[in-house]
């Protein structure tokens, strides 16, 4: 059994170092391995099929909503980057720039797409003319690069995958009601598949997207207390529609601008389910969203009808994601494995079971051993998974309730925050040089505003000035 347990005793436990734990994690369970060029990543099988679930899920929820995809050029001419000022701002320090073409220096230097509302525009401003037109509801499934200086797998990568939402509309209601209605596509899709309660709100002005005129966001909290941002929807009004000339005759035979939304979700959600649900035997993945719902491991297969009857109940279970683990490792190696990469539900038979007509069910999420007869064995496991899906997001939530705490004070915010990982409600003025002082003396950073506002206390929690909005306040990725 020693050797058994060599793959769980190489992660290093959580408590003892959260940052080592989720890289153990990520490289045990074959998630990813580091590419040649720094701050890139090789996206594994494992790790590609739960970005292939999360593609596919989405997708069906944006089409639902009218969207269809396209696809736009990496490139992005310099000219044509600069002509939103704030937005080009927002990204110069993170552009990667293309200057030749084979051995010859291009004229005008290309930046490989950090975000493609540049490209969006220039093609919307030839494509749209009439109300008619509208609204434009795009999407596009692509890799950007942004030039980050500190990366970690999946959460921050100088090439990641995702996918970013375009879309222009005739009135700055129509835009506002996309804004919103992704987000909460976003937000459904995070806790009904990946089992990960969000919190909902709008970004402040420091923290909004460059050239948006607002951002909204979800924020999750990780296991070890910090957040991450989860999805962001933004809200673009007419101000990249004038910088680019895209304009449409109205009903009325005027000339307006259109007002334009953006929105999107990465691969960093496969670092929020790995450190949101993982555990010190390494990945847990609820069952809407792993590529191996059920695996079948047989128990003494070398025994005459055992794997057999592993392939049989195999086709019975055809209605789920079902393998059956027949390669000649042990039982308890292939245990050790299957806990690792975090599959939900473990069926183990063996001779003994065949002899009473029954199999053993073993939760991944809570180890509980269950057995069941084989007569019931496609409903159990159908019981049995829907229950793990929904444990895993109350256990998630109430993770996240106990560790969100109010501060009214400054002493009390500036303590909660340093001895307190989580998030912490306290109410704000609206003055950055607040936000910028929270920052700049504890590390944490306003999350979101959320649309749920409580009154905490009448005043800013730096300032004592009269407060105006309850903001959750955190460290983060």
């Amino acid at each position: 059994m020693a050797k058994d347990k060599k793959m769980v005793e190489a992660i290093t436990s959580m408590d003892e170092d959260f940052a080592q734990w989720y890289t153990d994690v990520v490289k045990k369970a074959e998630l990813c391995d580091y590419a040649s060029v720094k701050g890139c990543m090789v996206i594994k099988p494992a790790g590609y099929a739960i970005w292939e679930n999360i593609q596919n899920e989405l997708d069906r929820r944006f089409k639902e909503t009218g969207v269809q995809n396209v696809y736009m050029p990496m490139f992005i001419p310099e000219g044509l980057l600069e002509k939103e000022k704030d937005h080009v701002e927002g990204f110069a320090p993170e552009v990667a720039w293309v200057t030749h073409g084979g051995l010859e220096p291009l004229q005008e230097r290309l930046c490989v797409r950090p975000t493609s509302e540049t490209l969006f525009c220039d093609f919307y401003a030839k494509d749209i003319h009439s109300y008619r037109d509208l609204p434009r509801v795009y999407n596009q499934w692509c890799s950007v690069v942004r030039w980050e200086k500190t990366t970690r797998p999946f959460l921050r990568s100088r090439e990641f995958l995702w996918q970013e939402g375009h879309t222009a509309h005739a009135t700055a209601e129509e835009a506002e009601e996309r804004t919103i209605q992704m987000l909460n596509v976003y937000a459904d899709f995070c806790e009904q598949v990946l089992a990960i309660p969000v919190v909902k709100g709008q970004k402040t002005d420091k923290e909004k997207f460059a050239g948006a005129e607002a951002t909204y966001t979800i924020e999750s909290l990780m296991h070890d207390g910090k957040a991450l941002q989860s999805g962001t929807s933004h809200n673009f009004g007419d101000g990249f529609a004038k910088a680019f000339g895209v304009q449409f005759a109205d009903k009325d035979n005027t000339l307006k601008y259109v007002h334009q939304t953006s929105w999107g979700m990465t691969t960093r959600m496969i670092g929020a389910i790995i450190m949101v649900h993982g555990d010190n035997n390494g990945l847990v993945l609820p069952p809407r969203i792993a590529p191996t719902q059920v695996i079948i491991i047989p128990v003494q297969q070398q025994k005459e009808g055992v794997l057999d009857k592993a392939y049989e109940l195999r086709d019975r279970l055809s209605g789920f994601k079902v393998k059956v683990d027949d390669s000649d490792k042990s039982p308890g190696w292939k245990f050790s494995e299957c806990e690792m990469r975090g599959i939900p539900l473990r069926v183990e038979i063996g001779p003994k079971d065949m002899a009473n007509n029954q199999a053993v069910l073993v939760r991944r999420d809570t180890h509980e051993k269950t057995v069941v007869s084989l007569d019931e064995l496609e409903a159990e496991v159908a019981k049995m998974l829907d229950t793990i899906q929904a444990d895993m997001l109350e256990r998630a939530r109430a993770h996240r309730e106990a560790h969100t705490y109010s501060a009214v004070n400054w002493d009390e915010f500036v303590e909660t925050i340093n001895t307190k990982p989580g998030f912490v409600k306290a109410m704000w003025c609206g003055d950055q040089a607040c936000e910028d002082k929270v920052k700049e003396e504890t590390g944490a950073t306003s999350r979101c505003m959320p649309f749920d506002q409580e009154h905490l206390a009448d005043t800013c929690v730096c300032c004592g000035k009269p407060a105006k909005k309850m903001v959750y306040w955190g460290r983060a990725y």
